[in-house]
């Protein structure tokens, strides 16, 4: 089995060029057939929610949208449990497939047997 790939990215329109970087080398490691687990914490926590990612913009980057869609078709994308509750976002507010989970999850998946993990 391949080699695991957990990206944890906290930035979000404060933060847009490693919030897009996040997201785009979560985007590459699907399309590389590398199991990705893109975790959204901080202010990237607003893009669980459906319309938020189409808000975002980089001049020369990839659609944030277009990069989320590509992670939601073949890899996990986790709301941080914690980050959801201070925004005051529930499980029925996300975008399907995200699902919302905490740190003794984020452990496990950056714990496990040749996981890479890059926090951006």
């Amino acid at each position: 089995m391949a080699r695991s790939l957990v990206i944890k990215v906290t930035a979000g329109a404060d933060g847009p060029e490693r919030c897009n970087q996040a997201f785009t080398v979560a985007a590459a490691g699907i399309a590389s057939g590398v199991p990705v687990s893109l975790w959204l914490t901080g202010e990237a926590a607003w893009y669980a929610l459906p319309g938020r990612a189409k808000e975002f913009e980089l001049p020369h980057a990839t659609p944030l949208e277009d990069l989320l869609a590509v992670v939601l078709s073949g890899g996990t994308v986790t709301l941080c449990t914690q980050c959801a509750a201070r925004r005051d976002i529930g499980p029925d507010d996300v975008i399907p497939g995200v699902r919302i989970a905490g740190a003794p999850t984020f452990v496990e998946e950056i714990t496990a047997e040749d996981a890479q993990a890059l926090v951006y």
